[in-house]
Order: structure tokens, then C-alpha cells, then sequence
């Protein structure tokens, strides 16, 4: 293990991409999707045998710390910085950077969501390794999702040139914003675009070079919070700072305008963000009817490719005549729709947030 080589999780999301049972209170990151652990376990899980506990830090909100603390007990109190209000991956990668930075001038830091699901940990680890190589030569680096399907939900990746090393890697050409269908077929068609992980690879203090040429707002409030670390007036301070920060994405916020960013491309590595309701379809099985059980008892008669789930293990749902639907039941809410239309429950969280039915939120 490399002493100066650490994690960054960030688990802040409200998470309700998967509403109803993915919620503020519960969000994505703390839901068990397939098997005993939550996604935010196995993002932990999946670092050890390359970053220790004590060498993974996770950035995240008071309120949610205390649940995440109780997943995981091994990572150190003092390694989770809290975010008194959500602001952006920006500033949450920048709040990580000055902390590494405190401990570990040569520090080199993987940002990490922590509600992926990845299938294969050790192809993983292998990418991370050389990503830690990219970081140490000062490239800005993030990794490149081979697309399986020409999706409008994610953002790509346009492949550059090739650059010399004994694995693959390639200059990013340009960001792209997540396209149309059209435009969407046409990147997949090319063989010259990848999905855009929003996993990242770089020396904490390169990209806090790069915050202080493209957010100089940015750079300036972290640097106050930098010099309050370890002073009893820190939490007073980064109160007070935090709430005058203007929010702003990594991704075009710098990323899109730096020079020098490459991305390690991926194969195989059974990646999924689980942006929706049907892309769960992905990561769990399916029984002898198609059907997909989470969390509960199930009776189908004469259904199939149907996704059901509940927050109570015990509660029987049964299903008549269904086909390609899905059906969530938690103790405040149902959700049924067609798999086809799964994307849509964005648009109820606009509803309910516009109703001020933020109860159900």
C-alpha cells in the first residue's frame, strides 16, 4: 500500500434518482441494492486491499455522517469532513484537498461517489494503481466508461490521443453534456466516446492549482478554511464560509477548461451508477419469470420483467397480468410505473418539492 495514496468518498447525495425508497433521510448510498452490504460498504470494501481505512476519507453531511459512521466503524472519526450545505463537487473536492494536503504534502487523492456499483473489484483496484501513476506524472485523470448503449442520461468522454505508458491512456479531447438520442448513437457509433464515471485521480496539490485558476472565488474561501484546520474556531468558520460559496461541478467547473486531462479507459469493469429505477435491472438477478425481487415477498401470476421491492423484508406484494413494470413500496409512499418510463420519477420529486410535499422527499 501506498502511504501517500488516499480515498475520497463523497456520500452527500439526497439520492432520489430511486425514490420512493431512496429518500434525504435514506438516500442511495445507504440502500443494500444487491446483497448484505450498501452501496457505500462496498465502496469502502472495494478499496482495502489498495487503501487502508485510516487512508479513506468521506465527505458528507452532520446528519448522514452519524448513519455512514455506524455502516463503517473502521474509518476514523476525524476522517469524515462535513459539509454544512451541499455546494457542489467542487468545493467538496477542494475541502478534501486542503485536509490531505495538512497531512500528506505529496498526497495523491481518487474521488470516488459512493453509490456506484462496480462488478469487478480487482480489474478496479489495477485502474486505480495506474491512475495513481497518471496523478504522480501531473495529469488530471478520470476513467472512462466503455458505453453499452447509447444512453441521454450520461455525460462522454471524447477520446484524444494516445498517450505513451505501459497500460491504456488516452487525452480527453473535450467534455460533452449528456446528448440526445441522436447525438447519443452517433457518439457509440464513432468508437471515440466513453461515459463520464465522475470517478477522478489526481496530487491534491494539482488540483488545487486548478481551482485557483478557474474558481478563484473557490480557492480563496477554501484557504480560510485551510488555516482554522486543527483550530478550535474550524467548524465556526467553515459555517460561515460554506454558506457564501457559489456552486459549481468539478466537471465544468475546471474540468472542462483545464489542460492536460486524460482518462484510463475501462472494459469490462461491470460499472453502473444506478441512475434510475431500471437500471437496478442491471446489478440483481432475475427469477425463472424474469421478474426481479428486492427486499420482499413476491407472488406473480402471469407477470414478468417486473421489478418489485419494499422496505419491509416481510410485506407480500402480488402482482396480476403484469408485465415490464415496477412496483416500490415503502411505509409513506408507492411508486408504479412502466420500466420504460422509470426515468420519469425525477419529475414527481419536482412535483412533490413544488407542492411542498417535501415529507415524502
Amino acid at each position: 500500500m501506498k502511504q501517500d495514496f488516499y480515498a475520497v468518498i463523497m456520500a452527500g447525495g439526497g439520492g432520489t434518482r430511486l425514490w420512493p425508497l431512496s429518500t434525504r433521510e435514506h438516500p442511495k448510498q445507504m440502500l443494500k441494492i444487491n446483497g448484505d452490504q450498501t452501496m457505500f460498504q462496498l465502496t469502502v470494501s472495494r478499496l482495502l486491499d489498495l487503501i487502508p481505512y485510516e487512508n479513506i476519507l468521506v465527505v458528507t453531511t452532520a446528519d448522514q455522517a452519524e448513519k455512514l459512521k455506524l455502516q463503517c466503524r473502521q474509518i476514523p472519526d476525524e476522517n469524515y469532513l462535513l459539509e454544512p450545505l451541499p455546494r457542489g463537487t467542487a468545493s467538496v473536492i477542494g475541502l478534501a484537498a486542503i485536509h490531505l494536503l495538512h497531512r500528506s504534502p505529496d498526497s495523491v487523492m481518487v474521488v470516488l461517489p459512493s453509490d456506484h456499483f462496480i462488478k469487478n473489484d480487482e480489474y478496479f483496484r489495477s485502474l486505480l494503481q495506474n491512475g495513481y501513476q497518471t496523478a504522480q506524472d501531473g495529469h488530471l485523470t478520470t476513467l472512462g466508461i466503455h458505453p453499452e448503449s447509447p444512453s441521454t442520461g450520461m455525460g462522454y468522454i471524447e477520446q484524444g490521443a494516445k498517450l505513451a505508458a505501459d497500460y491504456e491512456l488516452y487525452e480527453v479531447t473535450r467534455f460533452r453534456e449528456k446528448p440526445d438520442k441522436e447525438t447519443a448513437a452517433a457518439y457509440v457509433a464513432s468508437g471515440k466516446f466513453w461515459w463520464n464515471s465522475g470517478m477522478f485521480i489526481w496530487r491534491s496539490d494539482r488540483i488545487m492549482e486548478e481551482i485557483a485558476e478557474f474558481l478563484p472565488d473557490l480557492s480563496e474561501k477554501i484557504a480560510v478554511i485551510e488555516r482554522t484546520i486543527g483550530q478550535p474556531d474550524y467548524q465556526k468558520i467553515i459555517d460561515e464560509v460554506w454558506e457564501t460559496i457559489v456552486p459549481a461541478t468539478v466537471d465544468y467547473g475546471i474540468l472542462e477548461k483545464a489542460s492536460d486531462v486524460v482518462f484510463l479507459p475501462t472494459h469490462d469493469l461491470g460499472w453502473n451508477d444506478i441512475g434510475s429505477w431500471e437500471s437496478v435491472l442491471d446489478v440483481i438477478p432475475s427469477d425463472e419469470n424474469g421478474n426481479f425481487v428486492m427486499n420482499c415477498r413476491y407472488h406473480p401470476i402471469e407477470s414478468g420483467g417486473t421489478l418489485v421491492c419494499s422496505e419491509n423484508s416481510e410485506k407480500l406484494i402480488v402482482t396480476i397480468g403484469v408485465q415490464d413494470m415496477v412496483v416500490i413500496e415503502t411505509e409513506n409512499a408507492v411508486l408504479v410505473c412502466p420500466r420504460s418510463e422509470a426515468q420519469r420519477v425525477r419529475e414527481v420529486v419536482d412535483a412533490l418539492k413544488k407542492k411542498g410535499l417535501t415529507a415524502y422527499l
